[in-house]
């Protein structure tokens, strides 16, 4: 994994830097797993502000079904466009992916991100 900026081409001054997380990383949800992954990029991104982290799993180590959630998309001018999921009946979207990332951010095809505040986030010793 390269440590190289990612730029939006037509706004330089939006960007963000993807890293391997040199952890194993795991993902809860009503006291039951739902991602366990030594693979999960730290994505820091700028655009108007410093956002917050987003970890991004890769598809092969989500361990439940994700439910997609019809017609709730939005965009990004660095990533593309998002689409949610949900893992249950009430249709709350607790994860995104960008499907088709712009060629730029490919580094986050084929994988998912999760809301920090609808599942619990914990990272849990060194990688293999």
């Amino acid at each position: 994994m390269s440590n190289e900026t990612i730029h939006n081409p037509k706004e330089p001054r939006h960007f963000m830097r993807a890293k391997i997380v040199p952890r194993t990383v795991r993902v809860h949800r009503g006291g039951k797993v739902i991602a366990e992954s030594d693979n999960v990029l730290r994505v820091t991104e700028l655009a108007k502000d410093m956002l917050d982290p987003v970890l991004y799993f890769p598809k092969e180590d989500i361990s439940v079904p994700l439910l997609p959630i019809e017609g709730k998309t939005s965009h990004c001018p660095l990533k593309g466009d998002a689409s949610y999921f949900t893992v249950d009946d009430n249709g709350e979207a607790i994860a995104w992916a960008y499907e088709a990332a712009f060629d730029f951010a490919e580094v986050i095809n084929g994988r998912i991100a999760f809301y920090p505040d609808h599942v619990v986030v914990e990272e849990v010793g060194t990688s293999s």
